[in-house]
């Protein structure tokens, strides 16, 4: 049986006909709203057609839907390793410990102990304690003590409410870890693999160049292009090259971005590489209500037990203005040696009740009452923000899926339509039909079409991993971690 379970024994042993002053908490409604913009609508078809099904739920490992073995073991391994897990774990169990230390305040307080001394009479002043006129004397007292403070007012449920609401957001915090943690790493992935297409596609085009460079020198030794053309070529092989470096400093640095995520540290390689061949775009994307969505969201639900906090504080203020109730008991012996205790004439005991009243404080308990309601609105404030954000969050998404499938298509088409045209001016430089300015500007459109098609396609699966995340994530279909779910 849980500590949880054991709170109605309290309520009956607190005192028959108690109250729990302040606001009982309300969990606030969801938007009356039926979505999330009124021209979003599906992406458009082309390529890989993506359709979005309202109301679908959100699968807890939805990264499986981009069909990448290399994804999933990376996502596994992170959430094994990454320390900010293990971290979020701890804090959620100190949180339900706090919880399970403040019921123990619905019980009576026992205590046990034994005092024992060797006493000296002064006979110039006093008679001597035993009958043969001994001055000294032993004194063995063992007593139990119990104090017990009834929970009148609810002082104590508030407190208990107030720390259980912490204790829930401390779990919805590790719900938003475990969120991000699996956002971060696909995220991360899906930009080596725009990182590693860049890289080729520059390096295509340095091939190109290259080639292109051969044709001019050879060209320039018949004399049908001038030098002048030959050295322009030369700077466009070292403009491409010059792309290399930088992309290459951001591959390496996205890599150890991505050994951090799964919980190592640098020099501990992980095995999988992603490039864009590595990922298959999601074709069906769930658009959760509007009304699920504040129950998904772990940002939001944080926001509400802080908001559950702050209410429980208010109780715990008001309380704290109305009469205090305590009531203590001792029972004990005491005699002059052990072999005496529990003897005729050795026991005591003693039954104490006290009501204490605030009269003055100087208005500090009112000022703090009004504190508490601050507080709530503040929470309640924050609660909407986070709510307006959610909200936002899922329609940027929404919004940058409708373009991404556009910009895909015009990228591809782009970039086919700028292949066949420098292949076109290649030919007719080579048979000296055109000027090799001509031949540049194509060379530059190609280049520029092949980097627009990689990172276009980056961006759609960067943004359909984005709507996974903005909907909640899934967590609720995670499987219980090491700190348990009551």
């Amino acid at each position: 049986m849980t500590v949880r379970h054991l709170t109605s024994l309290p309520l009956v042993l607190s005192l028959v006909g108690g109250c729990t002053v302040g606001p009982d908490f309300q969990t606030p409604k969801p938007p009356e709203i039926a979505g999330y913009g009124k021209d979003i609508a599906p992406p458009p078809a082309g390529g890989t057609t993506q359709r979005l099904v309202p109301g679908q739920d959100v699968a807890g490992d939805w990264w499986h839907l981009f069909q990448s073995e290399p994804l999933n073991a990376l996502v596994r391994q992170a959430l094994a390793n990454n320390p900010t897990m293990a971290a979020g774990q701890a804090a959620l169990r100190q949180a339900r410990e706090n919880v399970a230390a403040q019921q123990g305040f619905y019980y009576p307080s026992v205590s046990a102990g034994i005092e024992a001394s060797r006493n000296l009479t002064p006979l110039a002043a006093l008679s001597p304690t035993g009958p043969n006129g001994n001055p000294y004397y032993s004194l063995v007292t063992p007593q139990l003590n119990v104090s017990f403070t009834p929970d009148v007012f609810g002082a104590n449920r508030r407190a208990v409410e107030s720390l259980q609401a912490q204790a829930d957001n401390q779990r919805f915090m590790l719900e938003a870890t475990w969120v991000t943690l699996t956002s971060n790493i696909v995220a991360a992935a899906i930009q080596e693999a725009s990182l590693r297409g860049q890289i080729e596609a520059i390096e295509h085009t340095v091939r190109i160049e290259g080639d292109l460079l051969k044709i001019l020198n050879a060209q320039l030794r018949f004399g049908q292009v001038s030098g002048a053309d030959v050295a322009a070529q030369e700077a466009a092989l070292a403009l491409a090259q010059q792309q290399l470096p930088p992309l290459r400093k951001q591959l390496a640095q996205q890599r150890d971005a991505l050994i951090a995520l799964a919980g190592r540290f640098p020099d501990d390689d992980i095995a999988q590489k992603f490039d864009l061949g590595s990922f298959r775009l999601p074709t069906e994307l769930p658009v959760s209500l509007p009304a699920d969505l504040v129950k998904q969201r772990p940002d939001v639900r944080q926001a509400e037990e802080n908001l559950h906090a702050a209410s429980a504080n208010i109780g715990q203020a008001v309380a704290a203005r109305l009469p205090q109730i305590t009531l203590t008991a001792q029972v004990g012996n005491s005699a002059n040696s052990p072999g005496n205790l529990f003897t005729p004439a050795t026991n005591f005991w003693s039954l104490t009740g006290g009501l204490t009243q605030p009269v003055f404080d100087g208005f500090a308990l009112m000022h703090r009452q009004r504190a508490a309601r601050a507080a709530f609105d503040q929470a309640a404030a924050e609660y909407r923000s986070t709510v307006l954000a959610a909200f936002q969050n899922v329609a940027d998404a929404l919004r940058a899926l409708q373009s991404d499938a556009d910009a895909v298509n015009a990228a591809s088409a782009a970039e086919q339509a700028a292949g066949r045209s420098l292949a076109i001016a290649r030919k007719q430089l080579q048979l000296g039909q055109v000027a090799y300015l001509v031949l540049l500007n194509a060379q530059n459109a190609y280049a520029q079409a092949q980097l627009s098609q990689v990172q276009s396609r980056a961006v759609r699966l960067a943004d359909t991993a984005a709507l996974f995340q903005a909907l909640g994530g899934g967590w609720w279909h995670r499987p219980p971690d090491s700190a348990g779910d009551p």
